[in-house]
C-alpha cells in the first residue's frame, strides 16, 4: 500500500536517552502529538523502538539508527503486535479509512508545528513561521554552499554548530567574535 500520506507531515518528537547510555536500555522516541500509526501508542505518542532494538548493544547500536528506524516506519508499515490496534486493523481491513485517519493525523501534527517544545531543553529544536528577514539570508548561504560544493570534485558536507573540542553549541556570530 502507498503510505505517501505521511510525506506531508512534520512530526516533532523527543528522544529520551537513558542516564547510563550507551550501556543501558534502548533510547525512547516519543512524538509530541501521537501519530496515527500501528507502532505509535495513541495516548503517549511513544514509538515501539524496542521492536527494532530488542537489546541495546554498546558500540553496535547508535542514536542515528533510532532516527532512521523512526523514518522507516512511515514507509514500511508493520502491523504485528501493534501499540495502536485500531491503526493496524484499519491498515489491514479498510485502507481508505486508514489513509483518512493518517491525513487527519498529519494535519493535526502540522497545526502544532510552532508550539513550544514539550520538554524543558535549552537545545530543543524550535520551529518558527517563515520570516524573510531572518531566514532568507541563511537560505541563500546554504544554496550558495551547495552550488560551490557541486562544482568541487571533493565533497564536504554539513556545517558543525558545535565548538571544536567540546559539545557546546555556538552560532556563526559567536564564533566570529571569538576569533
Amino acid at each position: 500500500m502507498d503510505c505517501t500520506r505521511y510525506q506531508d507531515g512534520v512530526f516533532k518528537f523527543t528522544v529520551y536517552i537513558p542516564d547510563n547510555y550507551p550501556d543501558g536500555e534502548c533510547p525512547r522516541l516519543v512524538f509530541d502529538i501521537p501519530v496515527f500509526h500501528p507502532l505509535v501508542d495513541p495516548v503517549s505518542g511513544e514509538l515501539d523502538v524496542k521492536r527494532a532494538f530488542a537489546k541495546w548493544r554498546r558500540n553496535h547500536n547508535h542514536i542515528w539508527q533510532v532516527l532512521m528506524y523512526a523514518r522507516r516506519i512511515f514507509y514500511k508499515i508493520d502491523t504485528t503486535s501493534p501499540l495502536n490496534p485500531e491503526a493496524a486493523v484499519l491498515y489491514e481491513k479498510d485502507v481508505q479509512l486508514f489513509k483518512s485517519k493518517v491525513v487527519d493525523s498529519v494535519k493535526l501534527c502540522n497545526s502544532h508545528l510552532f508550539d513550544q517544545p514539550k520538554v524543558e531543553d535549552p537545545y530543543a529544536i524550535m520551529f518558527s513561521p517563515w520570516n524573510p528577514a531572518v531566514h532568507d539570508d541563511a537560505r541563500e548561504k546554504m544554496l550558495a554552499q551547495k552550488k560551490s560544493e557541486e562544482n568541487k570534485t571533493l565533497h564536504v558536507s554539513g556545517l558543525s554548530w558545535v565548538k571544536p573540542g567540546s559539545v557546546l553549541p555556538f552560532s556563526k556570530e559567536e564564533n566570529a567574535l571569538q576569533t
